[in-house]
């Protein structure tokens, strides 16, 4: 059962991985830090959820007074449309309600609303929340899904992560502020990375050093051995993911300027050995220099720099300009773009015993090391933002 559940979840791309509540709760109380009343007098769509049992609806239900919300809508997918078939079971919930269909509880989504004191108790909660079958499947692309969107204010979810790129654009389109979580490794993406670098879009706070757990859909035995695409705590065992919150509402760590060395002083103290001792090494298909750890980032550096993409959770707006990525060649206008990398450096790459499926013309960045030719991993290109 735990590895057939694992080999499901991988063929649907983490499409059925359920966020635990107090991932929700540190990411979101982090932009009410910043600004107590981002979500005052707001509509939040959860679309890409399943109400009954979603961890998104139940808190925002319940703090719906505490952030002074104008309306909750959460929206669910139809088991039917689902690619990952579990053994699906309507909750007691949906069952003892009248308006239960046994066919539109498989073929139809549905929406829960809160906006008012339905049980007259005094006070606005997920006992408040009213729902019915949409007439449709809630595919988020379908005409009844996107009034909603053009309704709301706030989009916040974690959508499927096969369907990241055309869930992003259909929220970009209409403009809409957002919260979403999606793969460390959408980051580079051709249709995401140009929204990060003009700051359209930036990471969420919680920080790259660790990797999101999630709750399956189906119960994994931990006695069975799950692979290492999982975690177990206190007998539970949750999926593993690298994955990260995207945004384009404010938060205080964007703000935060990253404490750095100077070149000589990074050469002389730096607790990393690449750099301790050792000079900084310049890409040979790029006019930059390779900074493999963001804490290595010298202070006094006018130029471009190659930086890891967890350098995007320290990143301040004030302190650096993002320019480009070494994964699709994406360079700002003010530096030439790389024509790639030259056919000898390839030949001198593998002769060297490099691995991988590198050919000439390919953006990523490479240098030499003692006149050995090696392959960074990914890189974003920064600069420096000097005041004038």
């Amino acid at each position: 059962m735990a590895n057939s559940n694992l080999s499901n979840a991988k063929n649907v791309k983490n499409d059925e991985f359920y966020t635990q509540y107090h991932d929700i709760e540190k990411e979101i109380n982090a932009y009410l830090e910043y600004n107590p009343n981002v979500f005052s007098g707001k509509t939040v769509l959860l679309p890409c959820d399943d109400p009954e049992w979603s961890n998104f609806t139940k808190f925002f239900a319940q703090n719906f007074e505490r952030f002074g919300l104008k309306k909750l809508i959460s929206t669910s997918y139809a088991f039917d449309s689902k690619k990952y078939k579990s053994n699906y079971q309507p909750t007691l919930f949906e069952k003892r309600d009248p308006q239960f269909d046994k066919k539109k509880t498989i073929k139809n989504g549905k929406i829960f609303t809160l906006t008012q004191d339905k049980t007259g108790d005094g006070r606005i909660n997920v006992d408040d929340l009213e729902w019915h079958y949409l007439v449709g499947d809630g595919d988020f692309k379908s005409n009844e899904v996107k009034k909603l969107r053009d309704e709301s204010d706030i989009i916040i979810t974690n959508p499927p992560f096969s369907l990241f790129r055309e869930f992003l654009a259909w929220i970009v389109e209409e403009k809409k502020k957002f919260v979403i979580i999606g793969s460390k490794n959408a980051i580079t993406y051709k249709e995401v990375f140009p929204l990060i670098k003009e700051n359209k879009m930036w990471v969420g706070t919680t920080n790259f050093s660790k990797d999101m757990l999630f709750v399956s859909p189906e119960k994994i035995d931990p006695s069975k051995k799950p692979s290492s695409a999982t975690r177990t705590i206190d007998g539970i065992v949750y999926l593993r993911s690298p994955s990260v919150w995207f945004t384009n509402l404010d938060h205080g760590r964007r703000h935060h300027p990253l404490p750095l060395m100077t070149m000589k002083d990074n050469k002389k103290y730096s607790k990393h050995k690449e750099i301790n001792g050792k000079s900084y090494k310049k890409y040979d298909n790029y006019d930059a220099i390779d900074v493999p750890f963001t804490d290595a980032i010298p202070s006094d550096f006018d130029g471009l720099m190659g930086v890891p993409i967890s350098f995007l959770d320290k990143y301040s707006p004030e302190q650096f300009e993002i320019l480009g990525t070494s994964d699709n060649g994406l360079v700002d206008d003010k530096f030439k773009k790389t024509p790639g990398l030259t056919k000898k450096f390839v030949i001198d790459y593998y002769k060297a015993g490099g691995t991988g499926a590198y050919k000439e013309g390919n953006p990523t960045a490479g240098y030499y090391e003692e006149n050995v030719a090696k392959m960074s991993y990914k890189r974003i290109f920064i600069k420096h933002r000097r005041k004038k």
